[in-house]
């Protein structure tokens, strides 16, 4: 049994990123959202408070009660949370005379305060705030301040209660780590035991005594999530795990066959279909983005339930949930759940093929999946591979899909994958791919007019997919890419290069 730090959520869009950085110090840590708080919190070494688009100073703010954790556990407040425990224990929170976001340094730093040892004079901290803590109750000292914010930190004497205004779980907080170091370790007293080899020994373990000699079925894309826990799975049930993987036709260039031969090098125990022309039956005369991935959907449940008959007395169906899943589909914000298992890994499987469901990896981020990967030995081409949707090419064509036009996409993507790798920008880039535009545009090919189609190139950075930064690769880079398209993919004579970051833009198209 681990122990726990619990993630109270308050709505904040940094609130995963807590505990993104918490699993990173090697300490296990749940979120669960300020109305759905666990009944038994035994066990449960720290609370942290999370920021919030909320004002403590609304009446519909979130206030729970904190009656059984406050003075009982260690808590730490961030931003939003920092605020409520002001206020709710006798001190002022007021609106700031200007919103108070971005970078600030610290100008004052109390040196024997144990949540800022080894924090400098000085240091950046991010801010993202529009109220600010006016006064502290007689017991709350002050720690830490900035040049506009007196009380960026503070902690309660006697107690192991802190709170700060800023927000150190961002990158932007230089010292942000040491500080979350400062409360997990020194305060919390936390063992640093939640590492990849911990974690796959006791996932096997568990695996093997619920399903014990049962049959699992998973479905298997190609992409990291599934890849790692097919391997997870089949070092604790062996054969017992049959892998399906299906070739909707919306696949990359020759993706199906390697991907087939990679999962069969790994002794995966694995059946291919290939299912193309009924996706393409499906998606003629679609061009609604909704509608397409229904059908896309609707396709693959009855191919894959279909080839699920031939795996007698199967019990449990694998899937590669990952802890994002889970906290959105709980959220206390009203999370879209039904949104989320809509684009799961196997697209939402009826209820009449009466499967069990095991998730391996819900406990796990995406960069966790990665890590847990690397220590089962899993290849680095499937490792790194950059996030594909489930649609695959079907919601990278605007328009109606045809099969037409999934070859020139094809052509296009493997050119600008290719050399994304061959110029070593591809592990600098979280996701890429092309668009396959819905228009046609005047060119000029040797002596000849032209009137052909156009693509999109779209590359971000991100760490998690949440929010993204369009890539700024090199001109040359692009210019040689562009060239390449258009000389070697008949059918295009225009590439154009998508400059839009999330938010506002997602970073697929539809």
């Amino acid at each position: 049994m681990h122990q726990i730090i619990l993630i109270i959520d308050f709505g904040s869009q940094y609130t995963q990123l807590i505990a993104r950085r918490i699993r990173e110090l090697n300490v296990y840590c749940e979120i669960h959202p300020w109305d759905k708080l666990p009944e038994d919190l035994k066990g449960i070494k720290g609370v942290i408070l999370s920021g919030s688009p909320f004002s403590v100073r609304s009446e519909v703010a979130p206030k729970p009660d904190l009656s059984l954790i406050k003075g009982q556990i260690p808590l730490l407040g961030v931003c939003y949370g920092a605020q409520l425990l002001a206020q709710l224990y006798g001190g002022n929170v007021n609106a700031s005379n200007t919103r108070e976001y971005g970078r600030a340094n610290l100008s004052v730093v109390d040196a024997n305060a144990r949540l800022m040892r080894n924090i400098p004079l000085n240091s950046q901290v991010w801010m993202s705030h529009g109220d600010s803590i006016s006064d502290v109750p007689a017991n709350y000292k002050v720690v830490c301040s900035t040049a506009d914010v007196e009380v960026a930190g503070f902690e309660i004497e006697n107690e192991n209660t802190f709170g700060v205004q800023f927000h150190p779980e961002v990158y932007h907080s230089t010292d942000g780590t040491q500080l979350l170091k400062n409360f997990i370790y020194d305060v919390c007293e936390c063992a640093a035991d939640w590492t990849p080899n911990a974690f796959i020994e006791e996932s096997i373990e568990q695996l093997r005594l619920k399903i014990g000699n049962d049959r699992v079925i998973l479905g298997l894309s190609g992409g990291v999530d599934s890849s790692v826990a097919a391997v997870l799975l089949h070092r604790a049930i062996g054969k017992n795990l049959h892998c399906i993987f299906v070739d909707n036709g919306l696949l990359r260039k020759n993706e199906y066959e390697e991907v087939l031969a990679s999962y069969q090098g790994m002794g995966l125990n694995i059946k291919g279909i290939e299912a193309s022309e009924l996706f393409y039956t499906a998606l003629k005369g679609l061009s609604d983005p909704e509608l397409k991935r229904k059908a896309i959907g609707g396709v693959f449940v009855d191919v894959f339930n279909e080839a699920s008959k031939t795996v007698e007395n199967a019990v449990w169906l694998g899937q590669g949930t990952i802890y994002p899943d889970v906290i959105e589909s709980v959220s206390g914000t009203g999370g879209p759940s039904q949104t989320i298992k809509s684009h799961h890994n196997v697209g939402g499987l009826p209820d009449y093929m009466k499967l069990r469901v095991v998730e391996p990896l819900r406990l796990l981020f995406k960069d966790e999946v990665r890590r847990i990967g690397a220590a089962l030995n899993i290849d680095d081409k499937i490792l790194g591979r950059h996030p594909f949707p489930g649609p695959g090419l079907g919601i990278r064509i605007l328009g109606e899909v045809t099969k037409e036009k999934v070859k020139i996409l094809q052509e296009v993507d493997a050119i600008f994958i290719n050399g994304l790798k061959k110029a070593e920008l591809y592990n600098d880039v979280w996701q890429a791919g092309c668009i396959f535009l819905p228009i046609q545009s005047v060119g000029v090919m040797g002596d000849e007019r032209t009137y052909e189609n156009a693509v999109a190139l779209r590359a971000v950075s991100s760490t998690d997919g949440m929010t993204a930064d369009w890539c700024h690769l090199p001109y040359e880079f692009l210019s040689t890419i562009s060239n390449a398209i258009i000389n070697q993919v008949k059918g295009i004579n225009r590439v154009t290069y998508d400059i839009s970051s999330k938010p506002p833009a997602n970073n697929e198209w539809e």
